[in-house]
């Protein structure tokens, strides 16, 4: 793997990615996940779901950079994730981490100017995708940075919010390896392809998750605000 695609996956990194509890506090507070064993099924269902439309898009934004795409193409990337996308909540936080992402990113490689001129918001996938392009990583790597961000988020807010033992997950995370690199592949062996054509599996729950937990924030603030 390269070195700038572990960069981008390290916790160390200010971009933000490894925090997202990519919808775990939602499945927590419905007790879908409360004990150990119930979450190596949800981080594999999210690997292949929301992880490899990531990966997708962190291929074909790696490949891009390295081409030295026109403007338009970024757009055209950005607008077919967001089609992909239909959760607000979703969208609002994939666009936060891009924009930390980018912050950090930026510094360290320049080149990745030429998206965000375009598309001064991306999408997360999108801006590392493009950052590790930028640095000469292969787009294969670019999607296992991302793939991995997928399943060590919510990893990590499993032993946050439900005090799992840190050591345990970690091994769960390390048995997701051979999928963690079968989703790599799939989304490499896409990265040329016409944004339109990119994969879009989905995750309905997910989405719904995302938006539940949304609502339920929006109205702790009210309640706190009143």
């Amino acid at each position: 793997m390269d070195v700038t695609a572990l960069l981008l996956a390290d916790s160390r990194f200010p971009g933000g990615g490894h925090v997202h509890s990519g919808g775990l506090e939602e499945v927590v507070a419905r007790r879908l996940v409360a004990a150990e064993r119930d979450l190596p099924p949800f981080l594999y269902g999210r690997l292949w779901t929301a992880g490899l439309l990531a990966a997708a898009f962190a291929a074909a934004s790696a490949h891009a950079v390295r081409r030295n795409v026109a403007s338009g193409h970024w757009l055209r990337l950005d607008a077919e994730l967001d089609a992909r996308t239909p959760s607000h909540a979703q969208r609002a936080a994939s666009r936060a981490q891009g924009r930390g992402t980018a912050r950090a990113g930026r510094i360290a490689w320049p080149a990745v100017e030429t998206l965000l001129a375009v598309v001064p918001r991306p999408h997360h996938p999108i801006v590392t995708g493009a950052l590790a392009g930028a640095a000469g990583a292969a787009p294969r790597d670019a999607a296992l940075a991302v793939a991995y961000l997928a399943v060590s988020g919510p990893a990590s807010a499993a032993v946050r919010l439900l005090g799992f033992d840190p050591l345990t997950v970690n091994a769960m995370v390390a048995r997701l390896g051979p999928d963690l690199e079968a989703v790599a592949g799939e989304a490499a062996a896409t990265a040329g392809a016409d944004p339109a054509e990119l994969p879009a599996p989905n995750a309905p729950a997910l989405d719904l998750f995302a938006e539940a937990h949304l609502r339920h924030h929006e109205e702790e603030v009210r309640l706190f605000a009143s």
